[in-house]
């Protein structure tokens, strides 16, 4: 297996008297989809917010390419090549795709007073880099609030592979969508891995998970209950671990003895 491009060994992070993660371990490969599964509450938003430098762990480190490195803001991350798709967005839905796809970080031509937009450009871009995730526009200037929630996915993904992620965190990216469009995601994230880029998917659905990933990981409460490999592990035993099997299985042990 390859080297890891991130790697995050024994996360904590304390909110007080509160451990939102105990110890955490994680790391992921270039061209891989280690998934990121549990409940709600298990500890997933906190933990890719300390991967994506948006909070400091309490303890733990975290290395990058072999390095150890400190995110103090997401920019830093960013500029690092980590890339979060949270399930907003960020985008505004009245600009066209092209402005949302180069938001922040917008080509120009001309200098001076006459420095300008590159429009052009910005609209070549766009249409290339959809065109690759198998995404047609009918035009760079269409708004992206005309788009599919599938299609906008897509948008905030392509944005973020063509300005350099080595890794890619994707919160929840298909937990508001359609059948069809959740394929179109899940088909976005397969092209993805082809370039290289690691891939963090975020998601508290097995057959979502399943369909794409390489490995996964299952949150509970801030631990970690164990990492599986593909064809390791069955899809109705990680169903079980993010639920709580176990405690279920208790909970129905005492029901059974009061009747």
């Amino acid at each position: 297996m390859a080297d890891p491009i991130i790697h995050m060994d024994n996360i904590e992070k304390h909110y007080g008297n509160i451990i939102a993660l105990a110890g955490v371990s994680f790391d992921v490969i270039p061209g891989e989809c280690h998934c990121l599964l549990g409940d709600n509450g298990a500890g997933k938003s906190t933990f890719i917010k300390t991967m994506s430098g948006v909070v400091q762990p309490s303890k733990g480190k975290i290395f990058l390419e072999g390095k150890q490195v400190t995110f103090h803001s997401p920019r830093e991350a960013m500029e690092a090549g980590i890339a979060t798709v949270f399930q907003d967005l960020a985008m505004i839905p009245l600009m066209s795709v092209s402005r949302n796809f180069f938001m922040g970080r917008e080509p120009t031509k001309g200098s001076g007073p006459f420095k300008r937009f590159d429009v052009e450009t910005a609209n070549r871009v766009t249409i290339e880099e959809m065109r690759k995730m198998g995404i047609n526009l009918r035009g760079p200037d269409q708004a992206v609030g005309t788009l599919s929630g599938g299609e906008r996915q897509t948008v905030a993904i392509s944005r973020a592979v063509y300005f350099g992620a080595k890794v890619l965190i994707l919160d929840e990216p298909t937990s508001a969508l359609g059948v069809r469009q959740t394929s179109n995601v899940l088909a976005t994230i397969a092209k993805v891995r082809k370039q290289g880029v690691g891939v963090v998917f975020i998601s508290h659905n097995v057959r979502h998970a399943m369909a794409v990933g390489d490995r996964f990981t299952v949150l509970n409460r801030g631990k970690t209950l164990g990492t599986a490999t593909r064809g390791e592990i069955k899809p109705e035993e990680l169903q079980e671990m993010m639920a709580g099997g176990q405690e279920l299985a208790e909970l129905e042990g005492s029901l059974k003895g009061t009747v």
